[in-house]
């Protein structure tokens, strides 16, 4: 990739252009598991509960080593945190495509630990190289990159499988990798990207003057829980919703689930240019209205699922974007914004993990989707309240 060409355009708008290619390696990877799992049974002899591990260690990985990727952020600067990122990607699909069942579970655990280190690298990027107006324009692009990388995988996964075999569809993810790489390299710098520079600490003298910080981590961490705990369940059961409660077929409520997926695009873009006009509360009041009607419309009225999934979508693709926001804008320096953003999504994506299963399982115990939906609905009501209360102390504070 010649320098020369990179020299020519603004910092600002080449890093925003790596930011939506990094992004997009950062659910693809493990989003394109389930489009092939019946490949994976029949040749590798999965059980159940291993092709559910399968799609449940990523978001464990999330949870459980949040604090090793804030530290690693810590430690070696987030350019370098960054590259072992997309390396990390790029060595776990490889890996995963590679073999037998161990090759396979290696290489996933290697992709979630990976991401991990990239979901608290990349909002310290974002706090750092772009201005207070122009940050949540930047996390905007961030998190759509995001949906479009699971969206594009989703898409593409079976039909590519059904050329080239599971092994192939699956390791075309290391693609994206590599052009994220291609372009982070010169982007920041070989020097940056490739030799670790660890991040200054903060003055521990200033560090306690800040008033509300656990009470505003506790917050968005409460938020954030009950964004991911709802979007993992909807994400995991809406389908199975839609086959029992209207006799959809496989493909007809498959499209729920994608429009739930694909319009998460127009949250992330859209709370930036609605922050514009309104307030940050006014922005996280309007997502959980929006959030609710997901829950409280498929309860009252699901023919109408497809309004109901559209505007879910919309709302959860948003309300990631606005706890983000917040964090970035609250922090005082790098090394506390890793620290907060590590609590919140280290215990958020812990209910995120549970929550198929404990849908799944009230489900099975209720023999019907009122409880679940009723389960969702507490969650959501959650992320509303806390998230909204929480951006609200923000916004007061500057």
């Amino acid at each position: 990739m010649s320098s020369r060409l990179f020299a020519k355009v603004p910092r600002g708008w080449l890093i925003l252009a790596c930011i939506g290619l990094i992004a997009l390696n950062m659910r693809g990877p493990f989003v394109a598991v389930a489009p092939v799992v019946d490949s994976l049974r029949h040749d590798l002899g999965f059980s159940p509960v291993e092709l559910g591990l399968l799609t449940g260690i990523p978001v464990l990985c999330f949870s459980l080593a949040a604090p090793l990727a804030s530290m690693a952020g810590r430690r070696f600067g987030a350019e370098f945190a960054v590259m072992l990122t997309l390396l990390g990607v790029l060595a776990g699909v490889v890996i995963r495509s590679s073999g037998g069942g161990v090759p396979v579970m290696v290489g996933t655990v290697l992709v979630g630990v990976a991401i991990t280190i990239g979901n608290i690298a990349v909002p310290l990027i974002i706090r750092r190289d772009f201005a207070p107006r122009r940050q949540a324009t930047a996390m905007g692009v961030y998190t759509a990159a995001l949906n479009i990388g699971s969206f594009l995988t989703s898409v593409a996964t079976a039909p590519l499988a059904e050329l080239v075999g599971w092994r192939l569809s699956l390791a075309a993810s290391a693609v994206l990798a590599l052009v994220a790489i291609l372009f982070w390299i010169p982007a920041v710098g070989a020097r940056s990207a490739l030799v670790p520079a660890p991040v200054p600490a903060s003055d521990g003298k200033t560090a306690g003057k800040i008033p509300g910080v656990g009470l505003l981590t506790t917050g968005l961490t409460l938020g954030f829980a009950g964004q991911a705990f709802s979007y993992y369940g909807v994400t995991a059961w809406l389908p199975s919703f839609l086959s029992d409660e209207l006799g959809m077929g496989a493909a007809q409520a498959g499209a729920g689930s994608s429009l739930f997926q694909i319009l998460a695009i127009v949250g992330g873009l859209g709370v930036p240019l609605l922050a514009r006009f309104a307030s940050t509360t006014a922005v996280a009041v309007t997502l959980g209205a929006l959030w609710l009607t997901v829950p409280l419309g498929l309860l009252l009225a699901p023919g109408w699922w497809w309004l109901w999934s559209s505007l879910g979508g919309i709302a959860q693709g948003g309300g990631i974007t606005v706890i983000f926001i917040a964090i970035i804008k609250f922090a005082r320096d790098q090394a506390s914004a890793g620290r907060m953003s590590a609590v919140v999504q280290g215990v958020g994506y812990c209910f995120a993990a549970l929550a198929p299963t404990v849908v799944g399982f009230i489900h099975g115990i209720s023999n019907g989707w009122t409880a679940p939906l009723v389960v969702i609905l507490g969650s959501v009501t959650a992320f509303c309240v806390c998230t909204t209360l929480s951006v609200r102390w923000v916004a007061r504070q500057r």
